[in-house]
């Protein structure tokens, strides 16, 4: 194909300015286009959007809104210094003015409550549930004490009494749900030490340059106060989710920009090094002269911009469309920047020393660029394909983490090819002819080695099949990571400020609930029962309200809850319990004094609030509480099995929303998809071999180290303890593309060269196949340095898996290829190359005819 694509080259040479000024118009608009992308953090974006799991949660967010407070704590051996010094920061705070002039930055606060009215009326709020508990409590206590009382029904010789101990439980677990209901005036810690105040802000959530400023503002007017004017030793924090979400999204927003500085420095400097190191060879025959080396060291710029602007320009382009097509990057994609650099280069790297060897052969500018890209260009554009290949399956993928990432990778790659087979000829034509660069053969030319055989074959090859041995035997046991806590990031800034509302917030059990929005009263009812029945036969299930229990809303309701209220009433009437001397007795008569129903109205907004819609109702929700942590993958899978879909006796279904429920999803359907992927790229880059070889046999050599690299890299995992999570899965189809380039490299070019040249290929191809990957684990190492322990995953696998293809294809690969060649595996269908254009030796004693056209011995 590329043979009839000779014009193409010769045009480009012919007008390279053309060229450029059509790759700076493009990037020019997708620069433009690009510099629009923002981070976007959040996990539901991940799942695509008719998942239920998806859907709940955007309908509970648009219904009761999703509201994120900033949370200033106050601490101090004083309540009283901690009450006054709150109440001088909250006028100075509603009256901050944003700097965009959009009006204040908060629009109310919560501090101080009205408890007068939920002490008198607490239990009206408890559910029928912890109504019943209390009744069965409270009788059980009257009849402890009138036993006791009664001495002829005491047993001297009993042994400690086995109910009093379940009592004294069921009396803990009564006091910790009740005291659910014991709001307090503000909110306070249990030893009065540290006061919270909590600030509604008024700006959008996703402005990072509003949150940065809003907690910069309030930090200056928290010192501006003066804390230590109320109490020496008073310490106070501004924290809050809402810093956390900002501090997420700018932490990987900097690692990304970091990481991708560094990495692309470092990747220029290798591979200027590495032309350096070849382009003083071929001037001195290998010995080292000065005057040469400083020559070609003032030339090493021009060497930086040729690989690198073709490349720069084919990301403004992917990046161009990816702002289109996606409007924001996802966790996943926002490092596809550095890793398609390290990806890219690659092509320039085999497109630039091919071109080199051409053009150290005697070789003309046009000549060489023609035949570089018709004879490597083949390879270049079937490795760059079948890596494109690899991440365009992704999009197969309902998970959107994969298919974003597949199309703005597998297209990054495309871009990168065509813009290295354009551009960069374009480029060097004009460098050549500026005489900024000449790679014309001066000097003499290193002697060539006699022996072209491989060394050590089977040796090498005996100690490579046992370690394949060893490590599909420990393929089993490469392990997947569950617990989600070792992948959040550590932010020490959030988690410094975070620790201070610990004593106010962190005592409760009732953590991570989800929610189910219903449409009546009637279906908060049915969805109750159901999951109460569940919760009967699971016990991961902790609790199950619905607001109508708390709030009744309707006179059946009411009146049901009046009617337990006059029970227990009636149980606190008993003359054992009247005779309570620490007035908890009193207490609970007073919180059960309700005799008619309380209106919605009458009731304070602080306890509405939380359970009230946007549009001011009191909604039908049922919250269901987990059992402990949700941070272990595996019970979040069965939490979300047990609740995520409710059927209900009348044939209702109904959907929990929740953001552990998304990721138990995301989960699940990551590992449903990986394996497919995984099958369906190696079939497509076999397939794709096949076409450039259009023979198995060669498709078998070629795709040999690819093999043997996924297995190392899996034994590999095991040895070091590397677990695959649900960030670094996507690496899988990758590493099968990258890994195939080298392959497919030295294959081509074995037959190009023939019998007996393996050292042959390795000293030409197979160092460029080595710079290639080096690139690329430069561009994936650059994730080690990411503060995210998701994004690390990713960069670790990377790594990995480019180092085992590539030590399999630099050491297993030519050995065995040294093995079967003298078996005579090759010699019926022993392809010649018609020009041997890299070997000095051969250019001083050819050893066949230098023709364009092909003979008969070359067919």
């Amino acid at each position: 194909m590329f043979t009839r694509l000779r014009a193409l080259p010769r045009w480009i040479v012919a007008h390279p300015l053309w060229v450029i000024a059509l790759a700076l118009g493009l990037s020019s608009v997708g620069l433009w286009k690009a510099l629009d992308l923002r981070v976007d953090a959040d996990l539901v974006t991940l799942l695509p959007p008719e998942y239920d799991s998806v859907q709940a949660i955007q309908k509970l967010q648009e219904t009761v809104g999703a509201e994120t407070t900033v949370d200033v704590a106050i601490a101090s051996p004083s309540f009283e210094a901690n009450r006054r010094y709150a109440e001088a920061l909250i006028e100075d705070a509603l009256a901050m003015e944003r700097p965009d002039g959009e009006g204040p930055y908060f629009t109310r606060v919560d501090f101080r409550r009205d408890i007068r009215f939920i002490s008198e009326n607490a239990l009206y709020f408890a559910t029928l549930e912890e109504l019943d508990r209390l009744e069965q409590f409270l009788r059980g206590q009257a009849q402890e004490v009138r036993s006791a009382t009664d001495p002829l029904r005491v047993n001297l010789f009993a042994e400690a009494d086995s109910g009093a101990l379940a009592r004294q439980a069921e009396g803990d677990r009564l006091r910790s749900d009740l005291a659910q209901l014991a709001l307090t005036e503000y909110l306070v810690s249990p030893d009065s030490t540290t006061l919270v105040i909590r600030f509604y802000p008024t700006g959008s959530q996703t402005n990072l340059g509003f949150v940065e400023q809003l907690y910069a503002d309030l930090d200056a007017a928290i010192e501006d106060v003066g804390p230590k004017d109320f109490h020496p030793d008073m310490e106070v924090t501004a924290a809050g989710r809402l810093l956390r979400q900002t501090i997420e999204i700018r932490s990987i927003t900097n690692d990304v920009r970091n990481s991708f500085g560094a990495g692309v420095l470092a990747v220029v400097f290798a591979v200027v090094l590495y032309f350096l190191y070849k382009s003083v060879q071929a001037r001195t025959g290998g010995r080292w002269r000065w005057g040469v080396v400083l020559n070609e060291l003032l030339r090493t710029p021009v060497t930086a911009v040729l690989l690198t602007l073709p490349l720069l320009m084919s990301l403004t382009w992917v990046g161009g469309i990816a702002a289109v097509r996606f409007g924001t990057l996802n966790l996943m994609t926002s490092t596809l920047g550095l890793v398609l650099f390290g990806l890219g280069i690659d092509y320039g790297i085999h497109f630039y020393a091919r071109y080199a060897e051409e053009r150290g052969a005697g070789r003309n500018v046009p000549d060489s660029i023609e035949e570089t890209f018709v004879s490597a260009g083949q390879s270049i554009f079937v490795s760059a394909l079948t890596t494109a290949c690899a991440l365009f399956v992704l999009q197969l993928a309902d998970f959107r983490g994969f298919s974003e990432f597949g199309f703005i990778g597998g297209l990054g790659i495309l871009f990168a090819v065509i813009s290295m087979m354009t551009v960069l000829p374009a480029l060097i034509a004009i460098a050549e002819k500026t005489g900024a660069l000449n790679l014309r053969l001066r000097g003499e030319a290193a002697e060539a080695s006699t022996d072209h055989r491989f060394p050590f074959a089977k040796p090498i090859v005996v100690v490579c099949s046992v370690l394949t041995i060893i490590c599909i035997l420990a393929i089993p046991r490469v392990a997947f990571e569950y617990d989600f806590s070792s992948l959040n990031p550590v932010y020490e800034d959030y988690d410094r400020r975070a620790v201070a509302l610990e004593p106010v917030f962190g005592q409760s059990s009732r953590r991570n609930p989800a929610y189910i929005l219903l449409d009546t009263p009637e279906d908060v009812r049915s969805v109750t029962d159901a999951l109460k029945e569940l919760s009967e036969r699971d016990s991961l299930i902790l609790a199950v309200e619905s607001l109508q229990e708390r709030f009744p809303t309707d006179s059946v309701s009411s009146r049901l809850k009046l009617g337990r209220l006059a029970e227990i009433r009636e149980v606190l009437n008993d003359p054992f319990l009247v005779a309570d001397t620490t007035g908890q007795v009193a207490r609970l008569r007073q919180a059960a004094s309700a005799t008619s129903p309380i209106l919605l109205d009458s009731v304070p907004s602080f306890l509405t609030r939380p359970f009230t819609t946007r549009s001011g109702e009191v909604g039908n929700f049922v919250i269901v509480f987990p059992r402990g942590s949700l941070g272990d993958g595996r019970r979040s899978i069965r939490f979300a099995e047990l609740i995520g879909e409710v059927s209900t006796p009348e044939g209702g279904e109904f959907y929990a929303a929740s953001t552990q429920l998304v990721a138990a999803d995301m989960l699940r359907l990551m590992q449903e998809e990986s394996p497919t992927m995984v099958v369906i790229t190696f079939a497509l880059v076999f397939v794709l071999v096949w076409v450039s070889f259009r023979s198995f046999k060669w498709v078998a050599v070629a795709v040999f180290p690819l093999a043997m690299g996924l297995i190392w890299m899996l034994g590999t995992m095991v040895l070091l303890g590397v677990k695959l999570t649900f960030y670094n899965l996507v690496v899988l189809p990758t590493v099968l593309g990258i890994g195939n380039d080298g392959g497919v490299h030295l294959t081509h070019r074995y037959q190009e060269d023939g019998k007996g040249s393996i050292r042959r290929v390795l000293r030409t191809t197979g160092e460029h196949v080595t710079m290639g990957a080096a690139t690329n684990l430069i561009g994936f190492s650059g994730l080690l340095l990411s503060s995210h322990p998701g994004l690390r995953s990713i960069g670790i696998l990377a790594v990995v898996g480019i180092s085992a293809t590539l030590a399999a294809t630099l050491i297993f690969f030519p050995a065995m290829l040294q093995l079967v060649e003298s078996q005579g595996w090759f010699d019926r269908r022993r392809r010649r190359r018609r020009y041997d254009l890299g070997d000095p030796e051969a250019i001083r004693n050819p050893r066949f005819r230098l023709r364009a056209d092909p003979t008969p011995d070359d067919e």
